[in-house]
């Protein structure tokens, strides 16, 4: 039987043939949680009696999401989770190591694994080609008591990239695309499943853009091939012995098809409340700008920050301008390039590798009023902490066109 991607990997994991629907029990790989969701998480853990457990070097615990901590509520959590990870033997990634899902794709992730996350951009790892999904803090709980989980084997949508990016265009703005085409809740617990030629050209880091963003339609996961570019980038990592090849079998059978030329992409911006409302920033009305956030566990990578300092290169942003790198490792590969000088010098702000802004706990609450163009993945009221203010989503290069000239701007203007 030919499978897709989502059924070949949990199936390989479980040791049965799967259909969509079924419903497996199943070993997990990695399992990890934050400082939001981790204290719940723990106590969830605590009150199922176990006293230890399953994995502790595959249970994995980050201090990213209020990093470093605005409040004394949020530095007790700190604390709890501190003490938590020593006394279980869970691996702790401390303040400033960077946000957790760039951290799980640049050290632990690979394909064919089981991942699980007490968030929902847990999808990030899909880039990899693993099964990578978040849950609530009840199913992290016995995933970290069992080393198991139970799941319902997805519908699978493929989505077919053809053609080559133009200039300025990257794989945020497809992504940003899609979710317009599928909505909000069109992919409800489904897999989306990317495959053609514009994802064999598409970089590692442009692949977790993309797999990060898959729930924003619903998905369950977001799943690329594990090929040629997973291999250098597990290579360059220190683990290509963990490099499986991994795609759909021709053949497989879909939920439905998406087909997408690429070329045809312009730059997107997805429109405050929604992260559905998308349509060309050539198209969209003129927007007064007053902050713009690069970074994120969807935009914070080394590419990003590269294409931000050549736009911004001698020149001086309008609006103020903060940038999140996504992991300590990328913040010192950025300092090596000259990037970070470079955007300094054109006025930005540099903030410590995490969330940041991102969920509007600190660092860049907006005031009543004030937009926000982001490279984040969500823009709901109130998603950065004031429900008076508004929140726009676009790629590195629009939110640096942006940025330059204090308005929403194609970012190919510039150019």
């Amino acid at each position: 039987m030919a499978q897709t991607l989502a059924q070949k990997i949990l199936a390989r994991r479980s040791g049965n043939n799967l259909r969509p629907g079924d419903i497996v029990i199943i070993p997990v790989d990695w399992v990890f949680l934050q400082d939001t969701t981790g204290p719940l998480t723990v106590r969830q853990f605590l009150a199922t009696g176990k006293e230890k457990l399953a994995d502790p070097q595959h249970t994995l615990m980050f201090l990213d999401h209020a990093a470093p901590s605005p409040s004394a509520e949020l530095s007790n959590d700190h604390i709890f989770l501190r003490q938590f990870a020593s006394e279980s033997g869970a691996k702790l990634h401390e303040v400033g190591e960077g946000v957790c899902h760039q951290i799980v794709a640049e050290s632990y992730a690979s394909p064919g694994e089981v991942i699980l996350g007490a968030d929902s951009h847990s999808v990030t790892a899909g880039a990899l080609g693993a099964f990578a999904t978040g849950m609530g803090s009840s199913d992290i709980a016995i995933a970290m008591a069992l080393g198991q989980t139970w799941l319902r084997v997805p519908e699978s949508i493929h989505v077919a990239c053809t053609g080559t990016m133009p200039p300025l265009v990257s794989a945020k703005d497809l992504i940003l695309f899609i979710t317009g085409r599928l909505g909000a809740e069109g992919a409800n617990y489904k897999a989306l499943e990317f495959e053609g030629q514009a994802i064999t050209q598409m970089s590692l880091s442009q692949r977790l853009t993309m797999a990060n963003m898959a729930v924003e339609s619903g998905a369950k996961v977001g799943l690329f091939p594990a090929d040629q570019i997973t291999r250098q980038y597990l290579k360059d990592r220190g683990r290509e012995d963990r490099f499986v090849p991994l795609a759909a079998d021709p053949g497989a059978s879909y939920e439905s098809e998406l087909a997408i030329d690429v070329s045809q992409l312009d730059p997107m911006v997805a429109q405050h409340p929604s992260v559905d409302r998308v349509t060309p920033v050539k198209e969209a009305k003129p927007l007064k700008v007053h902050q713009v956030l690069i970074g994120t566990c969807t935009n914070g990578r080394l590419e990003d920050l590269e294409i931000a300092a050549r736009l911004l290169k001698g020149k001086r942003v309008k609006a103020r301008l903060l940038i999140g790198p996504a992991s300590r490792r990328v913040f010192l590969e950025a300092l090596a390039a000259g990037y970070i000088q470079t955007l300094v010098e054109a006025g930005a702000l540099i903030l410590p590798p995490g969330c940041g802004p991102c969920l509007g706990l600190h660092q860049g609450v907006l005031g009543d009023e004030e937009v926000c163009l982001s490279t984040a993945n969500r823009n709901f009221q109130a998603r950065m902490g004031n429900p008076k203010s508004y929140i726009y989503l676009a790629s590195p290069a629009t939110a640096a066109a942006t940025a330059l000239t204090g308005e929403l701007t194609d970012p190919r203007e510039l150019a």
